[in-house]
C-alpha cells in the first residue's frame, strides 16, 4: 500500500452529526416535525425539488416530514446549519469505481493503495485529501510555470514596441510594450486553487482532511489569482512532460467541481452543497467503461447531438459506430431506474433516435435487470431491446456480461 493510502485509512473517519439528517436515495423517509423546521423544509422544497420530493406535514404523513431523495446523492446544507445526507443506493465500491471510469481517473497510480471507504463522506474525503496531498508535492517541488504575452505602455522599452499601437496614440509620451513574462499564474494552478477554497469552503471535510486542504490552499494561493472554473475547464487541456503530473489532479478537480454549487454561491451561505447527479454518472460510467473495452473495428460518440428540425434538438447517450465505414450500430440511452419494464416513453424516444440515425439496433439500459425483459422489433426496422450493466456486484463482470448481450468482444 502507497503511504497515501496507509495516511487516509487513518485520516478517513466517518463523520458523526446529529445535525444531519439522513436519506437514501428513492426510498422514502418520514421526519418528526421537531427535526425538520418549517423554514429548513420550505427551504429544501423551493431550491432542491428536482434532487428531493418534499412532502409537508399533514395528517397523510401523520403530521410529518417525507422526504424522497430522487437519484441524486451528496450532502445538501439548510438556512438552519443542519443539513440532508442522501446516501447511494449502488455500494460505495462500486460508486468508487464508477467514478474512476467516468473521471479518468482508473489509469493514475496516484490511487494505488486499497482504502476502505464505507460511506460517500470518505470517499470524498478520500478525494480531497489526495488533491491537497498532490497540490503540496507539487508546489514543494516547483509550480509549472510558463510565458504568457503582455501587452502594456511603461515609461521605459521592454521587450519589443507595439509599433500599431503607437501610431494610433502618437502623441503619448510612453511606449507600447509586447513582451512575454515568466509565470506561474496560469489556468493550470488556478484550476487547483479554485477546486481547494471550494472545498474548504464546502465544511465538509472532516476534521482530520481539512487542514491538509487549507495547507494545500494556503501554498499554491500567493501564487496565483483565484478565477473561477467549472468542470468543463478540466476537460481537453494540453499537458507536456512539465506538468503531465497535473492532468490526475485536474481529473479530481473535475469531480469537485461537476458536483458543487454554481461559483457564485462561494460568500452567499455558509456551506456548499455536494450533489451527484447518478443519472448522468451512469451514463458517464458506461461511456467510459465501453471506451476502454470496445474492440478497435467500433467506435463510440457520447452525447452527440442530433438536429431533427427548427427547435427539435436532442444529446444521444451514447451511439456505437463501425470504425472504418462510420455506420451507426447501436443507439445506446441510459436510464438510471429500476423499472419491472420499459415505459412508452424511454421506448419512443431510442425508437425516434435510432430512425434518425438509420440504425436497427436500440438498446435501452439500464442499472439493473428488468423483471420482464424487452426484445421487440418495431415496424420490422428498429429492434429495441432493454439490456443491463448491472451495478450490484462486480462491475467488471458486469460490463463483460453487458458486451456480450451486444454481441460485441472486449478489446
Amino acid at each position: 500500500m502507497s503511504s497515501v493510502g496507509i495516511r487516509c485509512r487513518v485520516l478517513l473517519m466517518t463523520m458523526n452529526d446529529s445535525a444531519t439528517l439522513e436519506l437514501k436515495e428513492y426510498q422514502p423517509r418520514l421526519v418528526a416535525h421537531a427535526d425538520l423546521s418549517p423554514d429548513d423544509g420550505e427551504y429544501l422544497f423551493r431550491q432542491y425539488a428536482q434532487q428531493v420530493d418534499v412532502e409537508f406535514p399533514s395528517p397523510k404523513t401523520d403530521h410529518q416530514w417525507r422526504l424522497t431523495a430522487n437519484g441524486w446523492v451528496g450532502y445538501i446544507p439548510l438556512p438552519s446549519g443542519k443539513g440532508i445526507y442522501i446516501a447511494p443506493k449502488v455500494p460505495i465500491h462500486n460508486l468508487f469505481g464508477m467514478l474512476e471510469y467516468a473521471y479518468s481517473l482508473k489509469s493514475f497510480h496516484f490511487l494505488d493503495g486499497q482504502v476502505q471507504c464505507h460511506t460517500l463522506r470518505e470517499l470524498y474525503d478520500r478525494f480531497a485529501y489526495i488533491l491537497a496531498h498532490g497540490v503540496l508535492s507539487r508546489t514543494r517541488k516547483g509550480l509549472y510555470r510558463t510565458y504568457i504575452p503582455i501587452n502594456k505602455t511603461l515609461s521605459h522599452l521592454r521587450g519589443r514596441l507595439d509599433v500599431r499601437r503607437m501610431v494610433r496614440h502618437p502623441t503619448s509620451t510612453d511606449l507600447a510594450c509586447r513582451f512575454k513574462r515568466h509565470t506561474s499564474d496560469v489556468e493550470e494552478n488556478q484550476i487547483l486553487a479554485w477546486s481547494l477554497s471550494r472545498i474548504a469552503h464546502g465544511h465538509q471535510c472532516n476534521d482530520w482532511v481539512l487542514p491538509a486542504v487549507r495547507r494545500a490552499y494556503r501554498a499554491i494561493h500567493p501564487a496565483v489569482t483565484i478565477t473561477p472554473f467549472n468542470g468543463k475547464d478540466c476537460v481537453g487541456r494540453s499537458y507536456n512532460r512539465l506538468n503531465d503530473d497535473y492532468r490526475p489532479l485536474h481529473m479530481l478537480c473535475r469531480f469537485f467541481l461537476d458536483h458543487t454549487g454554481p461559483s457564485h454561491e462561494l460568500g452567499d451561505q455558509a456551506s456548499i452543497p455536494f450533489l451527484v447527479n447518478m443519472g448522468r454518472l451512469y451514463e458517464l460510467f458506461v461511456a467510459e467503461w465501453l471506451r476502454a473495452h470496445l474492440p478497435s473495428t467500433i467506435g463510440i460518440k457520447v452525447q452527440d447531438v442530433l438536429n431533427i428540425g427548427p427547435g427539435l434538438r436532442f444529446n444521444l447517450d451514447i451511439t456505437l459506430f463501425d470504425a472504418s465505414t462510420s455506420e451507426v450500430k447501436y443507439i445506446l440511452d441510459t436510464k438510471y431506474k429500476d423499472v419491472s419494464h420499459p415505459s412508452t416513453e424511454d421506448v419512443a424516444q431510442v425508437v425516434a433516435y435510432s430512425k434518425a440515425k438509420n440504425c436497427t439496433d436500440a438498446i435501452l439500459v439500464y442499472p439493473s435487470s428488468v423483471e420482464n425483459g424487452h426484445d421487440v422489433w418495431i415496424g420490422h426496422e428498429i429492434r429495441v431491446r432493454d439490456v443491463a450493466f448491472s451495478l450490484d456486484g462486480d462491475l467488471e463482470q458486469a460490463g463483460q456480461n453487458f458486451m456480450n448481450c451486444l454481441g460485441l468482444t472486449s478489446s
